[in-house]
């Protein structure tokens, strides 16, 4: 079986990596930000946070092309869109429910959706998105506009059953799919160890004859290495490629989680040792960037999270009538 090389950590301009390190702090100030209103009871429903998960949707879809390929997540999806460069205000109306919220209010924190940008969700029902990104990538095939589909799912989606079905499918027809695969170790809560007979998940394509990569999903320039691979192996016709994103969050699975499965110790020692902001802030330093260069980046950023909150409190929300519109899709 063909196999793609072993990525390289990409080799970063000091612009490239300053604007890395701007999207994943931008991630980072507005989950905790969204934190803080659900605590307050401004945001209902679910809401799963992406803190510590940063460089893998940076990484990724820094490498991506707005207008011709096409991303689709499971219901951690914030992160996914900001990342994809979508205004954090039209992120946070749609998380506090209004009408000026990208899905005017009616998907909430796990349903968003931007076709503008080529991001069709958001989606609620574990590992549904991959039968769905596989589709989006026989769209791209059939019209041959040159686009691959980035299809993100968990360590806990992988072991559903639609996802090998869409497997088998993708490698018969060699779709232009990449299923990355966020591993960051506990499913809703349970370990990787104790519920995956198969834990290195790089290897589930296996018998489908879909080669896989795992990839430090704590350092963005890895991440950034590997998708360059995985668009060339897809683009160039070879079919799906499957990574496996080795990543942590540091927040329970939604914000129902007290999260008890974990010690304090472990997750101290992530944040300390494997922070991926902190990571591109050693690049960075290393590149003769200044701590207050970067405390100024940090300022900047908690403005525009200030101001897409203030933005979201002060909208209204929908009228009822919204209820029924963007039901059913007619076609003649």
């Amino acid at each position: 079986m063909e196999r793609p090389p072993q990525p390289k950590r990409y080799e970063a301009t000091k612009d490239e990596l300053l604007q890395f390190y701007r999207e994943m702090l931008l991630i980072r100030r507005f989950e905790e930000r969204a934190g803080q209103l659900y605590g307050l009871g401004l945001i209902g429903g679910f809401c799963h946070l992406y803190i510590g998960q940063e460089a893998v949707g940076v990484g990724l879809q820094s490498a991506m092309t707005v207008g011709k390929d096409s991303v689709i997540t499971g219901y951690r999806d914030h992160g996914h869109m900001l990342a994809y460069g979508i205004d954090p205000k039209v992120i946070m109306a749609e998380l506090t429910g209004r009408a000026a919220g990208i899905s005017k209010g009616k998907g909430g924190s796990m349903h968003m959706f931007s076709v503008e940008h080529g991001f069709y969700g958001g989606h609620g029902i574990v590992g549904a998105q991959v039968s769905l990104g596989t589709g989006l990538a026989l769209k791209h095939q059939y019209s041959g506009d040159g686009g691959v589909c980035l299809t993100y799912f968990g360590d806990g989606a992988s072991n559903q059953g639609q996802v090998y079905e869409s497997f088998n499918m993708a490698k018969l027809w060699n779709l232009p799919v990449i299923y990355a695969i966020e591993n960051n170790k506990y499913a809703m809560g349970t370990s990787v160890q104790r519920s995956h007979s198969e834990p290195l998940l790089y290897r589930r394509g296996e018998s489908f004859r879909i080669p896989g990569i795992q990839v430090d999903g704590m350092d963005v320039l890895a991440v950034r290495g590997a998708a360059e691979v995985a668009l060339e192996w897809t683009r160039g016709g070879k079919g799906p490629i499957i990574l496996e994103l080795m990543t942590y969050r540091y927040r329970g699975h939604s914000m129902s989680d007290p999260a008890k499965y974990r010690t304090r110790e472990e997750v101290q020692d992530m944040r300390e040792h494997r922070d991926p902001i902190a990571h591109a802030e050693r690049d960075l330093a290393a590149m003769g960037v200044k701590e207050d260069e970067l405390k100024a980046i940090d300022k900047e950023i908690k403005d525009i999270v200030v101001g897409a909150a203030k933005f979201a409190e002060d909208a209204p929300e929908p009228e009822a009538s919204e209820l029924t519109t963007d039901v059913l899709v007619e076609s003649y």
